[in-house]
């Protein structure tokens, strides 16, 4: 994907997270946190009018959908956002990090390059 084409966003406008020594480590946001960002997520859509948008990970998705979700039920096709925009949810880069099986990584990650793969594809034919 053409990074001009693309507008990157967070559904969450701020970072949350413990001090862990020298690290600080994300502390994934309340509901409450997720609407109270949403007025802001709205009005970016409407801004910005997509075709298609990425959820990467669990919180985007719940935020756009306005309901929990699980990554494994909405993975990897084109959901109804609205009469205009289609939703594509996958999972957050980050859970790539967290995976300690060096096989399971690898497996994981082609799945994910497979969803933006399709993802563009959908795009580019809509």
């Amino acid at each position: 994907m053409d990074r001009k084409s693309v507008y990157v966003t967070n559904a969450v406008k701020h970072f949350k997270f413990e001090p862990r020594g020298k690290r600080r480590l994300h502390v994934k946001p309340s509901a409450s946190e997720i609407q109270a960002c949403h007025w802001w997520l709205e009005q970016e859509l409407r801004l910005v009018s997509p075709k298609l948008v990425i959820a990467l990970g669990a919180t985007a998705a719940r935020a756009l959908l306005g309901r929990v979700v699980t990554i494994a039920q909405t993975r990897g096709s084109a959901l109804r956002l609205s009469d205009t925009t289609r939703l594509w949810v996958t999972i957050h880069p980050s859970f790539l990090l967290r995976i300690p099986d060096e096989s399971r990584k690898r497996a994981e990650y082609q799945r994910f390059v497979q969803e933006l793969t399709a993802a563009h594809r959908w795009a580019s034919r809509n």
